[in-house]
């Protein structure tokens, strides 16, 4: 069984009519199922406007690839010959 990302669903069927679907969602992302399967998600775009984002400093992208050195490394020496 899938686990949805949202509590707000919506079928394929009711993508007919989207503007319903938004407006049930309240700006909420909606899970979009088929046949009770996932096959995507509906993101409004006032749901994707209200986070904060900036850039990463060079030191905070330096500092995560350092963290994660030991876990990357296997894939980049896979890499290497490819």
């Amino acid at each position: 069984m899938t686990r949805l990302a949202t509590p707000q669903i919506c079928t394929m069927t009711e993508l007919r009519e989207p503007q319903k679907v938004f407006d049930r969602a309240g700006g909420q992302p909606v899970a979009i199922l088929k046949n009770s399967a996932l096959v995507g998600y509906l993101v409004p775009a006032e749901a994707v406007g209200r986070a904060d984002h900036r850039d990463a400093t060079m030191k905070e992208v330096q500092e995560s690839l350092n963290r994660r050195r030991a876990i990357n490394q296997p894939v980049l020496d896979y890499l290497k010959d490819k």
